[in-house]
C-alpha cells in the first residue's frame, strides 16, 4: 500500500471520555485512522510504538500534565508532526508557547466544520 493510499493516522488525548469518543467517531467518520487515548502517560506510550500523522491534544489532562507534554515526545521521534491543542481556555503563557512551537489551538466549544477543515489542512501540509 503506497502512503498516498494509507489512511492518514490521528491520535486523539483529551481527558473526559464522550468527547474522545466523539472526536474518534468524527475522525473515523472522514475516513481518518483515529487512535483515542484518555491519558498523557498512554499516549506517549503509543507513540513510543508507532507513528502518528497529526495529533490532537487536550490542554488539560491527568495529574496536571498537558497535551504540550505529548506533542513534546511526538516530536522527539518525528520534529515535523503536526499537532492541535484543544481547550476551553489557553492561558497567555500557553498560546504563547503554542504559537512559537507550531502547535495549532482550537478553542472548545468547537465547532465540527473548523475542526475537520484544520485537520485536512494539516494533513496536506497547509498550516502555515
Amino acid at each position: 500500500m503506497t502512503k498516498s493510499a494509507e489512511k492518514s493516522r490521528v491520535l486523539v488525548v483529551d481527558d473526559e471520555r464522550n468527547v474522545l469518543l466523539t472526536y474518534k467517531m468524527l475522525l473515523e467518520q472522514q475516513g481518518y485512522e483515529a487512535t483515542a487515548s484518555l491519558t498523557a502517560k498512554e499516549a506517549i506510550g503509543l507513540i513510543e510504538k508507532q507513528e502518528f500523522d497529526l495529533l490532537l491534544c487536550d490542554l488539560s489532562l491527568e495529574e496536571k500534565r498537558t497535551g504540550f507534554e505529548v506533542i513534546q515526545a511526538a516530536r522527539a521521534r518525528r520534529r515535523t508532526v503536526p499537532a492541535v491543542l484543544l481547550t476551553g481556555y489557553a492561558s497567555p503563557e500557553a498560546a504563547d508557547y503554542a504559537r512559537e512551537n507550531d502547535v495549532s489551538v482550537l478553542y472548545k466549544p468547537i465547532e465540527i466544520d473548523d475542526f475537520l477543515k484544520m485537520i485536512a489542512n494539516l494533513l496536506k501540509g497547509n498550516h502555515a
